[in-house]
């Protein structure tokens, strides 16, 4: 019996994975505590550390791409390094998920407390895990259609967040807050509202808003074409912060 991985996943579904790996509940849940924590200076944190988190997707992408057998990164630490990093690195990314991910499905609950809030939050939680679960029995093939659409309803999602705050700007809506405009970025006078403690404490939650990014790293082994694909996906991280983190902020506070 072969230890071979079918690559049923194409190219549209490895550019919409690594899209939905960068946008998560830090942006839809967590922004209006990270711009009260962090003020304007949040601008800064998202592109310091997309940058960073940029170089290192990289980095993963040539080693994946120097040998094409390797089915995760948990691999490239065994091959490069020793077994033990391998254990070591394959067993910590699942103790990250397993926290990260209960994080996520808690931020589902509050969600769905917010529009019914009589329904008891381990209900939500555990029907999310079951629902989950039963997607990641299925084939890779149906795992990658499952994650293109959701990720396209994130990236509709966070456009029309865009485009509606860009329009409420320009025509310099009223709102119960006060007039939308550009200016309100700076209105409290200073970039950094909270000074130095405060722009350094928003590197955590920014982050964390940043985990599953490296999803493409796992999915080398299922991915068709890798070496045009995985380039490709990896490239446009840059587009995918300014646009997607950095522009959803700059709307949200203006």
């Amino acid at each position: 019996m072969t230890n071979t991985l079918k690559r049923e996943l194409s190219n549209r579904h490895i550019q919409l994975i690594a899209i939905g790996g960068a946008i998560g509940t830090g942006l839809f849940l967590g922004a209006g505590q990270s711009i009260s924590l962090t003020g304007p200076s949040i601008l800064l944190t998202y592109i310091i550390v997309g940058f960073v988190l940029f170089m290192f997707m990289r980095a993963m992408g040539e080693m994946l791409l120097h040998n094409t057998e390797y089915k995760t990164f948990a691999d490239i630490a065994h091959d490069q390094i020793g077994p033990f990093a391998g254990f070591v690195t394959g067993w910590t990314y699942w103790l990250t998920w397993i926290t990260s991910g209960m994080a996520e499905i808690t931020a589902v609950a509050k969600y769905v407390e917010f529009w019914i809030p009589d329904l008891p939050n381990w209900i939500t939680s555990l029907s999310c895990i079951l629902i989950l679960m039963a997607f990641n029995l299925t084939s890779t093939k149906m795992f990658g259609e499952l994650e293109f659409w959701f990720a396209i309803i994130k990236v509709v999602t966070i456009i029309a967040l865009i485009v509606v705050g860009i329009v409420m700007i320009v025509f310099a809506i009223q709102t119960p807050f006060g007039q939308t405009s550009v200016a309100n970025v700076f209105n409290n006078g200073s970039f950094f509202p909270h000074g130095a403690s405060g722009f350094f404490m928003s590197f955590q939650m920014v982050v964390f808003s940043f985990t599953g990014i490296e999803i493409l790293g796992i999915t080398a082994g299922e991915t068709k074409n890798p070496e045009r694909t995985i380039p490709k996906a990896i490239n446009s991280v840059p587009i995918r912060i300014l646009l997607f983190y950095v522009g959803a902020l700059a709307v949200m506070m203006s």
